[in-house]
């Protein structure tokens, strides 16, 4: 144990291995999310006029989400609220999807946003990601 606290080292900080793979599944997503911006291109040059400014928003949000899946590759135990965010975020268009699943797309964004869903809750977990929280948290 380490002096001055009651908690021992391993369970304060991740193992390497459950690091490297929580680590290594945010790469993923966050690379999975620019081939989804690469086809969300694709899609703004083929729509109507009523909906080219919607499938935009959509599109550029990729870069959004392929940003904060990098920056907790890079850093997982350093930002806090972001992990949630995402979790929070997935999560609710998950359940959403599989609710409304007679809709158009409904079928693969339930089963897309499900696997971004349960690879950021595992590396969540893998990397200790709640830790961004304490004050006294292992940074990398």
């Amino acid at each position: 144990m380490n002096v001055g606290t009651a908690v021992p080292t391993a369970v304060r900080h991740p193992t390497p291995w459950a690091d490297r793979i929580g680590r290594t599944l945010m790469a993923l997503n966050a690379v999975a999310t620019l081939v989804a911006f690469a086809g969300g291109v694709m899609i703004m040059t083929s729509v109507s006029d009523d909906r080219v400014i919607t499938e935009a928003w959509r599109t550029f949000a990729y870069i959004v989400f392929a940003g904060l899946w990098a920056i907790l590759a890079v850093a997982p135990r350093r930002q806090w609220g972001l992990w949630e965010l995402l979790l929070l975020q997935k999560s609710a268009i998950t359940v959403y999807s599989f609710a409304m699943w007679d809709m158009p797309d409904a079928s693969s964004t339930a089963l897309i946003d499900l696997a971004v869903t349960v690879t950021t809750a595992a590396a969540y977990v893998l990397c200790r990601g709640w830790y961004a929280w304490r004050t006294d948290a292992p940074s990398r």
